[in-house]
C-alpha cells in the first residue's frame, strides 16, 4: 500500500481484496456521484492538492466512463491513493501543456487514445477522415500522428528525469517491429522512437497501480523490468535476459518478407499468458525486450474496477457532445477478452483470448445505478463486450489451457474442451431487464453465431427481448478460402443463425432484421471472391449501408499477410489487393445497388469475366446500360476532382478551393491546427517504390 505522504489525504477504507496482489484504497463518494479526475491547475487546488503524482495524458476527450481507458486506469489509480490528473487532447506544438500540473512525483502515463491515432485519423485509401468520434464536436486535429511519439517527446522536454511509461492501444500494438500500412513499411519498435522509459501492454490496470506503487517505495523504472505486460529498450552494452526467445532482428524483418511472416507466427504463438516466453527483438545493437502477458484479472477485480464511482459524464469543461459518448453513456460492459481469434482484429491482442467476467450483482448493482440518474431514459443500450455472448465462457480443463497455443477456441471448429453455457448470460439478461426502472436492455454487441446457435433459450431470449430492431453479426465474407484467412465459420453457419433469428422473430410477432458486416480487400479476396459475396447478397436481399474496408492495423496477423503475401501460419502465398483500383472495384461490388457505383461494378465484372452478371437475369448485378443517376455522378466526380486543385495562388491570396489556407506562412500555420490538420513527423509519408515512379502520399492531417 502506497505511503500517505501528505497528511492532507482523506482517509479511506480498505476494500476487501485486492487488485491481484496489490491493495485498493476506495476515496469516499461526493454526493450522487464523485468529482470528475482534475484536468485543469485550479481543480488539483480544489482538492487541496500541492502536487500531482501522476499526468495521465491522452489524446481523447477526457469521459468518465469505465468504456474510457483514462477514465478507468485513473480511477483504478486514484483507488490506489494516489493523485491522478488528466491531460486530455493537449497541443502537442509546445510542451507548456505537460507543465501545467507542476512536475509529477512519481510518472507521466501516456497513451494515443482508445484507438491507433493513425487509424483514427486515416481511412483504408489513406484519406483524412472528417469525423473524431473521440473528440468534442467530432473535431479532427486534436490530436497528432502518432501521438505516442509526439506525446512522449514533449514529457521528456517538460520535465528531465520523470518517467515516461507508455501504454493504450496504440503502444501495445507497435511494441515490436510491425508493418506501418501509411508509410507502406517496417518500423522498429515504438520504444525507440517514442523514448519512453516502459511500455505497458494489454490492459494495464493492475500494471500501472504496480509501477505507481514501486515506485513510490523508491523503486527505479530499471527495478521493474521483471514485471508481467511490460516491454522496454536495452541499451547497446546490455545484455538480454537468458531466458528470452530471440525473434528476428529489426533489419532481418525489413529485408526478407518470409522473416517478416515468421515473426508474426513467433509472436502470437507467445500470447497465452499462462505459457508465453519472454521475447527480445534486436534493433541494430539495441534489444528491445517484451515480457510474457499479464495474467487475466479475477471477477472480484473485475467487480472493483467497474464499481468505482465515474460519473460516466464527459467532463464539465465541454460544451460540445462528444460522440463516442453518446454511443456508450448507457452501455455495460460484462466481460473483456475475446478468444475467437480473427486475424483482422487486435482485441485479441490487446486485451487476450481468456474471457474475464464481472458477477451478475456487480452488472446488475451498475443497472441500478443508472436509473437513479435522471437524465436515463430507461434503455440500456448494449450489455456486452468485445463479443456479446461470450460472457463467462472458458476451457473446462485448466491444466490442458495451460499449454494451449491455439490461436483460437472456435476456428476451424468449436474446441471440444470449450465451456459455451449460456445459462449464466440468460440468467444475467433475464434479471437486467427485471431491474426497476428499465425498459429495454438491449444487444448491440456483436454476436458469435456459431456460439449462439448451440443455445436455443439464448437465441429466444436474445430475439425476444433484447434486440431494438436490428441484430448486428459479422459473417465477414461468403469465400470459404477468405474465411479460412480470417479464422471465420463458413456462410452455412450464418444462413443457419439467419434462418433461426427469423423464425425466433416470427414466432414472437416481432419485425426484425439482421445486420451482417462484410469485409472488402481483406488478404485471400479477389474479384472472384467479391463478385460471390455480391452474388450472394443479391440473392438473400442484403443491402450494406456501409462498406468495411480491411485496414492492416500494426500487429495483426492478417496484416502480416497483407504485407508479405504468406500466411504466417501455413507459409503459404496469400493473394492481396494492394493498388487502390482493385480496393475500389471490391468495395463497389458490395454496394452494387447503387447507382454512383456502376461503372466500378462493371469494371470489375468484365475484369473477371463475369460479363453473364451484366444485364436483366435474375442474378445480374447491373443493368447493361448505365441509369442516368450513375452518369450524373461520374460527371460530378470528375468536376470535383479538377475543380480548383491546379490553381496556384501566390503568397498572400487565398485559395479558391474550401478548406485551403491562405499563402501567408502564420495563416498556414492557424489553418493547420483550425481547420484540423494534425502532426506527422517526417518519416510518415511514403517514399517512392521506384525512382522514375509517380506515387500520390497519403494526404496529411
Amino acid at each position: 500500500m502506497p505511503v500517505n505522504h501528505d497528511s492532507d489525504r482523506p482517509a479511506a477504507g480498505l476494500l476487501a481484496q485486492s487488485l491481484g496482489s496489490l491493495p485498493i484504497v476506495e476515496r469516499p463518494r461526493i454526493g450522487p456521484a464523485t468529482q470528475p479526475l482534475p484536468m485543469t491547475m485550479a481543480e488539483v487546488r480544489d482538492r487541496g492538492w500541492d502536487e500531482v503524482d501522476v499526468v495521465f495524458v491522452t489524446g481523447d476527450a477526457y469521459v468518465d466512463h469505465p468504456s474510457m481507458a483514462m477514465a478507468l486506469l485513473g480511477r483504478v489509480l486514484e483507488a490506489a491513493g494516489f493523485r491522478v490528473a488528466i491531460l486530455s487532447q493537449p497541443d502537442w506544438q509546445s510542451c507548456e501543456p505537460w507543465r501545467q500540473f507542476g512536475r509529477p512525483r512519481l510518472f507521466f502515463a501516456i497513451s494515443a487514445g482508445n484507438m491507433d491515432s493513425m487509424i483514427n485519423h486515416y481511412t483504408a485509401s489513406r484519406k483524412v477522415r472528417n469525423r473524431d468520434a473521440y473528440s468534442p464536436g467530432g473535431r479532427i486535429g486534436l490530436r497528432p500522428d502518432r501521438a505516442t511519439l509526439a506525446y512522449c517527446q514533449r514529457a521528456r522536454e517538460a520535465y528531465k528525469g520523470v518517467p515516461v511509461i507508455a501504454g493504450g492501444v496504440e503502444a501495445s500494438l507497435r511494441r515490436l517491429a510491425h508493418y506501418d500500412y501509411w508509410s507502406d513499411k517496417v518500423r522498429r519498435s515504438i520504444l525507440l522512437d517514442c523514448k519512453a522509459d516502459m511500455l505497458v501492454y494489454g490492459m494495464g490496470e493492475d500494471a500501472i497501480v504496480e509501477i505507481a506503487q514501486r515506485l513510490e517505495a523508491g523503486e527505479t523504472v530499471r527495478d521493474l523490468r521483471s514485471m508481467r505486460g511490460v516491454a522496454y529498450a536495452m541499451g547497446a552494452s546490455e545484455t538480454p535476459p537468458e531466458d528470452a526467445l530471440v525473434l528476428p532482428s529489426f533489419e532481418e524483418v525489413c529485408q526478407s518478407k518470409p522473416v517478416f511472416a515468421e515473426a508474426t507466427r513467433m509472436i502470437h504463438n507467445e500470447t497465452n499468458p499462462y505459457n508465453a516466453r519472454r521475447l527480445v527483438q534486436r534493433h541494430d545493437r539495441q534489444p528491445v525486450v517484451c515480457n510474457p502477458p499479464r495474467l487475466p484479472v479475477s471477477q472480484a477485480v473485475m467487480d472493483r474496477i467497474y464499481g468505482l464511482p465515474y460519473t460516466r459524464r464527459p467532463h464539465p469543461v465541454y460544451t460540445e457532445p462528444i460522440p463516442a459518448h453518446d454511443m456508450i453513456k448507457d452501455s455495460i460492459t460484462i466481460m473483456r477478452g475475446c478468444f475467437g481469434g480473427c486475424t483482422f482484429c487486435s482485441i485479441t491482442a490487446h486485451q487476450g483470448r481468456i474471457i474475464q467476467s464481472r458477477s451478475k450483482e456487480s452488472v446488475l448493482q451498475e443497472i441500478r445505478g443508472m436509473t437513479a440518474d435522471p437524465e436515463f431514459k430507461g434503455v440500456v443500450s448494449d450489455i456486452g463486450g468485445p463479443t456479446a455472448n461470450m460472457y463467462e465462457m472458458k476451457c473446462s480443463r485448466p491444466e490442458v489451457e495451460a499449454v494451449c497455443r491455439r490461436q483460437s477456441c472456435v476456428h476451424p471448429t468449436v474446441c471440444k474442451l470449450l465451456g459455451t453455457d449460456h445459462g449464466p448470460l440468460i440468467q444475467l439478461m433475464q434479471e437486467a431487464r427485471q431491474v426497476p426502472g428499465i425498459k429495454k436492455v438491449l444487444v448491440a454487441s456483436g454476436i458469435r453465431m456459431d456460439l449462439a446457435r448451440r443455445s436455443p433459450e439464448y437465441m429466444r431470449e436474445l430475439v425476444r427481448h433484447h434486440v431494438g430492431g436490428l441484430l448486428k453479426v459479422a459473417p465477414e465474407h461468403t469465400d470459404p478460402h477468405v474465411l479460412d484467412k480470417m479464422r471465420k465459420p463458413s456462410t452455412d453457419d450464418f444462413e443457419r443463425f439467419s434462418a433461426s433469428f427469423d423464425a425466433e422473430s416470427k414466432r414472437a410477432g416481432r419485425k426484425q432484421f439482421i445486420v451482417p458486416y462484410f469485409i472488402a480487400s481483406h488478404p485471400g479476396s479477389d474479384l472472384s471472391a467479391m463478385i460471390d459475396l455480391a452474388v450472394f447478397l443479391k440473392r438473400t436481399g442484403y443491402r450494406p449501408d456501409q462498406v468495411q474496408d480491411f485496414i492492416p492495423a500494426p500487429f495483426d496477423v492478417a496484416t502480416a499477410m497483407y504485407y508479405t503475401g504468406i500466411d504466417p501460419f501455413t507459409r503459404k502465398k496469400v493473394y492481396v489487393a494492394r493498388q487502390l483500383q482493385d480496393r475500389k472495384m471490391q468495395r463497389a461490388l458490395m454496394q452494387f445497388f447503387k447507382p454512383e457505383n456502376y461503372f466500378e461494378v462493371r469494371k470489375a465484372l468484365e475484369a473477371a469475366g463475369r460479363k453473364d452478371l451484366i444485364g436483366s437475369g435474375c442474378d445480374c448485378l447491373i443493368p447493361a446500360q448505365p441509369p442516368r443517376e450513375a452518369i450524373l455522378a461520374r460527371r460530378s466526380r470528375a468536376t470535383s476532382q479538377f475543380q480548383g486543385q491546379y490553381v496556384h495562388n501566390p503568397d498572400g491570396e487565398d485559395d479558391s478551393a474550401p478548406g485551403r489556407p491562405s499563402g501567408n506562412p502564420s495563416s498556414r500555420k492557424q489553418s493547420r491546427l483550425g481547420a484540423g490538420k494534425g502532426y506527422r513527423p517526417k518519416d510518415t509519408r511514403p517514399a517512392s517504390r521506384t525512382a522514375g515512379k509517380k506515387r500520390h502520399p497519403p494526404r496529411s492531417n
